[in-house]
């Protein structure tokens, strides 16, 4: 909210005044007031800024491992953050990604996507996936066991975590290489570009987001894209044979029903599923550990608790994830 106040809402802005726009939000958040919310991850926690080479871009990404991981491969959490596809930063998932990584005891790797305006979809989802790929592709330098991957995201990031499972089983089901994913964890999600859901409607203002916001972030994504293809608008896809899901939804956030008719779709599909809807929760909480301690670090620890017993307690993941199964 304070940044929204002291920089405006980017979602409002035409296209070629969201950079700035962003570059000022993104320095109200890195200050002294915005670390206040977001915090920063736990220092048990070893991390590392490096990059991560796909066939088409070198994305910056943000590595985190927890003490024990240091001497076995471990499972890898690929995170998305969120940000309505036009803004957010590694930082802004700190504190939320060293604490699965602590918590799950796995490396969790946050990849910092190219954003719109300036890359509109489908970019954002093909940087997600080819990230994944490559950092399963080499186990021995991350230090990850890559037949025990996850992915887990918040808001847009929930979109693209779930996108990538999408990608990863259509390639294996065209016969391609593929990472084998064995979980995603789904906060506060945006599932449908097209249809404005009943949780718009029943909560037009909201903390952090405004149902407004929604559709001013998707219009600058999809910048005249078709918002109804399935890697835009996973709710409309074929959703069998993906990894079983953690869907988290919050009470006071208009994306609620996303995240709530994506759990319906997931069960009817055959996917096992998870969904906590967190009660007096708005929009954004897994961001701010420091101003909403209590959920925050609820969220987190189920997110880490779904990860960790996802790859660690399925011993059949391989076979559970292969094309024609339901999971």
């Amino acid at each position: 909210m304070l940044r929204t106040r002291l920089a405006g809402s980017v979602a409002d802005l035409p296209p070629e005044q969201v950079p700035a726009a962003r570059e000022r939000a993104g320095r109200i958040q890195a200050g002294p007031a915005g670390r206040v919310i977001v915090g920063s991850h736990d220092r048990r926690v070893v991390t590392e800024d490096t990059v991560v080479t796909t066939p088409d871009v070198v994305l910056p990404v943000r590595v985190y491992r927890p003490p024990e991981a240091a001497a076995v491969p471990a499972p890898l959490v690929v995170n998305f953050h969120g940000g309505g596809y036009v803004q957010g930063d590694l930082d802004q998932s700190d504190w939320f990604c060293g604490q699965v990584s602590l918590l799950a005891g796995a490396v969790v790797v946050s990849v910092d996507y190219r954003l719109a305006p300036e890359h509109p979809f489908p970019v954002p989802a093909q940087d997600a996936y080819a990230a994944t790929a490559a950092l399963a592709a080499e186990p021995g330098r991350w230090g990850i066991d890559a037949s025990r991957v996850a992915v887990m995201g918040d808001s847009a990031g929930g979109n693209l975590a779930t996108v990538v499972c999408l990608m990863a089983r259509d390639a294996r089901r065209r016969g391609e290489d593929a990472p084998l994913i064995g979980a995603q964890c789904l906060v506060y999600p945006g599932t449908e570009m097209v249809d404005v859901l009943p949780s718009e409607r029943a909560i037009p203002r909201a903390p952090i987001l405004d149902a407004s916001d929604i559709r001013g972030f998707l219009s600058l994504y999809l910048a005249g894209a078709d918002g109804s293809v399935p890697y835009a608008s996973p709710l409309r896809a074929d959703l069998t044979d993906l990894p079983p899901a953690l869907v988290q939804t919050a009470e006071h956030d208009p994306l609620q029903d996303h995240g709530t008719y994506y759990v319906d779709a997931l069960r009817r599909a055959g996917v096992p599923v998870r969904h906590t809807q967190y009660q007096g929760a708005p929009h954004g909480y897994i961001s701010m550990p420091r101003l909403l301690p209590t959920m925050a670090h609820q969220a987190a620890w189920e997110v880490a608790d779904w990860a960790r017993s996802s790859l660690l307690d399925a011993p059949d993941l391989r076979e559970r994830s292969a094309p024609g199964r339901s999971g």
